[in-house]
């Protein structure tokens, strides 16, 4: 949710630089914008984690259009890595349901 709200702060900064906020520009921001907050309601079924893992390469892509976004999103990736991490930590497994636990 909060990648999708960082996207909408894009175009602000493009405006202000070389070429300025074209229509594409601006139609890739929104549509990825409103992909990431979509994204963040299916997080919870098994295809929830992947579809977020997937939309981290376009949002890191940003910074193509404007530099500061290499970091912001760059931030973002690692968070998602680290949360990644644990999941696979707590479940098993990082994508997927939980991993029954062999007998004792």
């Amino acid at each position: 949710m909060l990648e999708g709200i960082a996207t909408l702060f894009v175009p602000r900064g493009i405006a202000q630089t070389g070429d300025g906020l074209t229509g594409a520009r601006l139609a890739v921001l929104l549509v990825l914008a409103v992909v990431l907050i979509l994204a963040a309601g299916v997080q919870q079924r098994a295809r929830g984690v992947v579809i977020g893992t997937v939309l981290q390469v376009p949002l890191l892509l940003t910074g193509l259009l404007n530099s500061v976004m290499w970091f912001v999103a760059g931030a973002f990736v690692l968070i998602w890595l680290y949360l990644l991490q644990v999941r696979k930590q707590l479940l098993g497994s990082p994508f997927g349901p939980p991993v029954d636990a062999p007998p004792a």
